[in-house]
């Protein structure tokens, strides 16, 4: 629950102009759900530019101030004493290792023990945010770097530079198969049509591009580097599927249900500890929004993944 009664708030440059309130509201105040957010403005709890706005549907822009009163609520995510594992701080960001199991943004079913919950819990100034400050999100049970921004400026910029593919993301996978060469996957993504959880290559999606390359090969698997020029959900795992190469230990992908031709069963049974996608972000590098300067971050692979490629050396 949000322990402030008042809160007030400018609308950042980057939305633009005649942008529906409840929109805007949904993505400043990431905490709450949506149906609270059309509750209060219903309810005339918000105004903007000293006007109370009786309508979701009502036209906001860029730079409007917007205050919202009485915002206790039971269904706004609330700050949570929850771990993060800080690899760098400064005045303006925040590069974080995240760890399996744990989800970024509260959603259906996930309302806390996010790390959003950490971020206000760590500051109030995350509260002031969009999306709390989270440049990019991974998923729950993907490991390894993410960027977040701790002031509304450099959120901008970080923003900004996401879209026009200056900050670089490196991952590393195992995947099903014997990948014969590095590559490109360039093919659009959208929502599935029947499984609306998941995503697929779809000609309606939205364009995506994933380059790979090979670190090492066993016998069965391919341990690989991947890197992405866009940022659509499950990209990485839709890619590699649909080229046949699923993620290895994915639940929703194919790769826990694919056993490669001439596997025994022995070593399957050893790689079935391995019930989440062998997926981590292991590398970021992008120019910081305030000093100008160029930052790098490498983190190495999680225990479970080093476990899984020491099995696959074996065998």
């Amino acid at each position: 629950m949000i322990k402030k009664e008042r809160i007030s708030l400018k609308i950042p440059k980057f939305y633009g102009i005649n942008k529906r309130l409840d929109q805007v509201l949904a993505k400043i105040l990431h905490q709450c759900s949506r149906t609270t957010l059309k509750k209060w403005i219903l309810n005339k709890q918000v105004n903007v530019n000293g006007n109370i706005i009786k309508k979701p549907n009502t036209f906001v822009n860029s730079g409007d101030i917007i205050v919202v009163n009485s915002i206790s609520e039971k269904k706004c995510s609330f700050a949570e004493n929850i771990f993060l594992n800080i690899v760098y701080e400064d005045d303006d960001i925040l590069v974080i290792n995240k760890p399996i199991n744990f989800v970024v943004h509260p959603g259906a079913g996930n309302i806390n023990g996010t790390i959003l919950n950490a971020l206000l819990y760590k500051d109030n100034l995350f509260y002031k945010i969009p999306r709390a400050g989270i440049i990019h999100r991974l998923d729950k049970n993907t490991t390894g770097l993410m960027l977040i921004a701790k002031n509304i400026v450099s959120y901008e910029i970080l923003i900004e530079n996401l879209k026009n593919r200056s900050i670089f993301r490196e991952y590393e996978a195992i995947v099903v198969g014997n990948v014969i060469s590095g590559g490109t996957v360039e093919q659009p993504i959208g929502r599935h049509m029947k499984y609306r959880t998941k995503m697929c290559v779809s000609s309606i999606g939205k364009k995506a591009i994933t380059h790979f390359r090979i670190i090492e090969r066993f016998k069965y698997h391919t341990h690989l580097r991947i890197n992405l020029e866009t940022g659509r959900t499950h990209q990485i795992r839709v890619h590699m599927l649909h080229i046949r190469y699923p993620i290895l230990g994915d639940p929703v992908y194919h790769g826990t249900c694919i056993k490669p031709k001439g596997m025994s069963i022995t070593v399957l049974k050893k790689i079935n500890f391995f019930s989440r996608p062998a997926l981590h972000a292991s590398k970021l590098r992008f120019i910081h929004p305030k000093k100008n300067n160029l930052m790098e971050f490498n983190i190495f692979l999680p225990n479970d993944m080093q476990k899984l490629i020491n099995i696959l050396k074996k065998n």
